[in-house]
């Protein structure tokens, strides 16, 4: 099947953003209307819808914080009647109170576009029995993907997460083609049907679609070389719609942004500055077509870069960069700052480390303590300790060299790191816990 959906990746940028203009116009005059947060938000900023005369006007309009969400808990923030929302997803609440999104009937029609441009893009189609192991329930993951797939005319596994064993039974017993799951959770996979003796490579899984969480180019390069599967990178946030805000294509040279839905921007995260095209900043989402929640200027905190070149798949959407860390998952370490995934590349640049690892901060005196617990694959592990201690020590000496930390690194013996059924944890921060 291919609908006519497709065809709007393709559109010339005049055109695009004339759609963008019109989407945007209606949305600023939809919310300063239905919801009281925005409009008292214009009012102090001293802006109009009216005052949109170009979509660099846009600007001028006031941000919108996830505290904005909690703070209007649960539905403060919608622009429709709670009896036209058929679907309400949440976060889970781990930092406060859950956020809320809701859904009406369009709103659901227009997810499951997004998803289907988004296993398009990817290569995916009808005749591709694909894995879904995304959580269901107040995740927003499982059943973006599963409406998306099925509107492609993919034959769907509805797996959800966990039950690791059945998982791999499903992947090999039932001609799995592409699987989608959080990358630090198909390395878990990978690694227990290594285990069994039936690799993932011996499968006819030739997908991965990766998102929830940040991963790097080195964490991708293992994927493929441990499975012989091509992996794929995702982007959505719930507060946004969830997955489906932007893709990768196979030309891997970011992420497509479908953005005849969601308007981005590039900003500096200190002082709100819009940035120019190419520039890394905090990327910046508004929802030109969502009924329920159409959130303005949404702050997402995950550092990017856009570009509106033509991509080589021929799309003309723009594209972002691949979210390699938040900025607010940045750790201050003796005054130096320091972001996890920093730590991922270096740590997956050398030879015989595993792509698990665990960054443990504690405190002596007013000294922050910087320990950095990774595994080695089993033949390292098991050879001679001054094996052992070459790699610790040119580990050390790279954190030092790039970084100006002084780091304890300890090798640990595979599997040794608690993993995870979707977002791995990667901080255990023990510095305020005396």
């Amino acid at each position: 099947m291919r609908e006519d959906l497709f065809l709007k990746d393709f559109l010339d940028r005049g055109s695009l953003m004339q759609i963008q203009f019109e989407r945007l116009r209606e949305t600023l005059e939809r919310v300063y209307t239905r919801v009281p947060f925005y409009r008292r938000s214009f009012d102090a900023a001293g802006v109009k819808p009216g005052d949109l005369t170009c979509l660099e006007d846009l600007a001028k309009f006031p941000f919108t914080m996830k505290d904005d969400l909690r703070d209007h808990y649960p539905f403060g923030l919608f622009a429709t009647e709670l009896s036209d929302v058929v679907r309400i997803h949440a976060s889970s609440g781990t930092t406060g109170k859950p956020t809320v999104v809701g859904y009406t009937q369009e709103d659901v029609r227009i997810w499951s576009e997004v998803m289907a441009r988004t296993f398009q893009c990817i290569g995916i189609g009808p005749g591709d029995v694909v894995q879904n192991a995304y959580g269901y329930g107040l995740f927003t993951g499982g059943l973006g993907a599963h409406y998306g797939l099925e509107r492609l005319g993919c034959t769907v596994i509805p797996m959800s997460g966990g039950n690791t064993e059945k998982q791999l039974l499903v992947m090999r017993d039932f001609g799995v083609t592409a699987i989608c799951c959080t990358p630090s959770y198909f390395l878990h996979l990978a690694e227990q049907a290594a285990a069994a003796g039936t690799p993932i490579s011996q499968t006819k899984v030739k997908y991965g679609v990766f998102g929830a969480e940040p991963w790097s180019d080195e964490m991708r390069l293992r994927i493929e070389a441990l499975t012989g599967i091509s992996a794929f990178d995702i982007y959505g946030l719930s507060e946004v719609i969830g997955p489906g805000v932007a893709s990768e294509c196979p030309a891997k040279a970011g992420l497509h942004v479908f953005e005849d839905h969601f308007y981005p921007e590039i900003i500096d995260p200190e002082t709100g500055e819009v940035l120019p095209e190419g520039t890394e900043g905090e990327l910046v989402f508004t929802m030109i077509t969502k009924q329920a929640l159409p959130l303005i200027r949404y702050r997402t905190r995950d550092i990017s870069s856009l570009t509106s070149a033509k991509c080589a798949c021929g799309r003309t959407v723009a594209r972002m960069a691949r979210v390699s860390h938040r900025s607010d998952d940045m750790l201050i370490v003796r005054g130096i700052n320091l972001y996890p995934s920093q730590i991922e590349s270096l740590l997956l640049e050398a030879e015989g480390t595993e792509p698990h690892y665990l960054i443990v901060l504690t405190r002596t005196g007013a000294l922050d303590d910087l320990e950095i617990r990774v595994e080695v694959n089993a033949g390292v592990f098991s050879d001679e300790i001054r094996g052992l201690e070459a790699l610790r020590a040119t580990l050390r000496e790279r954190v030092k060299s790039l970084y100006g930390l002084s780091a304890r690194i300890t090798l640990v013996e595979p599997g040794s790191i608690e993993r995870s059924m979707g977002k791995a944890k990667r901080v255990l921060d023990l510095r305020d816990k005396g």
